[in-house]
């Protein structure tokens, strides 16, 4: 899954797509180089970001999503807007990534159910403006499965077929480095939900997170820079595709569709 921010305030390449044309190319070249999805979001959820106006995101995704979707491209939109949503799946997308899986705004679950899309839910324990408060956990692993569990279940009853759905753990969303790496090591625990319909696909977003920064810092006060973090996030998505992962959701492509290839033949010899 490549990434399109048409924004100018994301953490890692704020406002280098934020013109429909710049995004519309950006979007192409990720497909061309291999993304099999291309997921475009007007909305900035790192942390501390403050939420734009429906308005401001629909003008900024709905040109975007028109035209790839035109050009061929799978596309996802990445938003916690039901009506915002709703354009795009008019406008051709195939696919919806809400962060908040539903939370953010309760018409999202009619509006999935009725479309019969892929939908990505995400952990999630708040807007970015405050989520790192939220960062507290005895056991990360276990109380992020629980919680994606929950919305499953608040989702399949209300109607989303459970074939719709793929989890996403939430990597530095109300997370610290260390939960981020523990729910990494896991992977393969966050699909086994307590539901019928487990195990899920999982989505991995960890391309040029500040939890990579951080590892690779020359000092603690000097994090890498994000750009500088795409080798290491080619390391974490062939461990990821290793340990399970359905999908990784990554900012450069070729590299990273590589190392997925690697993993996927990795996994097909047998275990003694």
């Amino acid at each position: 899954m490549g990434v399109v921010n048409v924004t100018p305030d994301s953490f890692s390449d704020g406002g280098q797509w934020f013109s429909a044309q710049d995004a519309i190319a950006h979007g192409l070249e990720l497909a061309a180089a291999g993304a099999d999805i291309i997921d475009v979001g007007g909305e900035s959820t790192r942390p501390g970001a403050l939420r734009i106006s429906e308005e401001e995101e629909l003008r900024r995704v709905g040109p975007v999503v028109t035209a790839l979707a035109r050009a061929g491209a799978v596309v996802s939109i990445d938003t916690m807007r039901a009506a915002v949503a709703e354009l795009a799946l008019e406008s051709g997308a195939r696919m919806v990534n809400d962060v908040s899986g539903g939370l953010a705004d309760p018409a999202m679950i009619a509006l999935i159910a009725a479309s019969g899309v892929p939908y990505v839910v995400m952990h999630w324990r708040g807007q970015s403006a405050d989520m790192q408060s939220r960062a507290t956990y005895a056991d990360v692993v276990k109380e992020v499965t629980a919680e994606l569990t929950d919305r499953v279940m608040v989702l399949t009853r209300a109607g989303v077929d459970p074939g719709q759905l793929i989890i996403d753990p939430g990597l530095g969303f109300a997370k610290l480095p260390a939960h981020n790496w523990a729910l990494l090591a896991r992977l393969r625990e966050l699909s086994c939900l307590d539901h019928p319909a487990a195990p899920f696909p999982v989505l991995v977003g960890a391309s040029r997170k500040r939890f990579i920064g951080r590892l690779l810092a020359a000092d603690a006060d000097s994090p890498r820079p994000f750009a500088e973090c795409d080798d290491a996030t080619v390391a974490l998505t062939a461990l990821a595709a290793a340990g399970g992962a359905w999908g990784v959701r990554v900012h450069r492509v070729p590299a990273n569709a590589d190392a997925v290839r690697i993993a996927a033949r990795w996994r097909q010899e047998p275990v003694p």
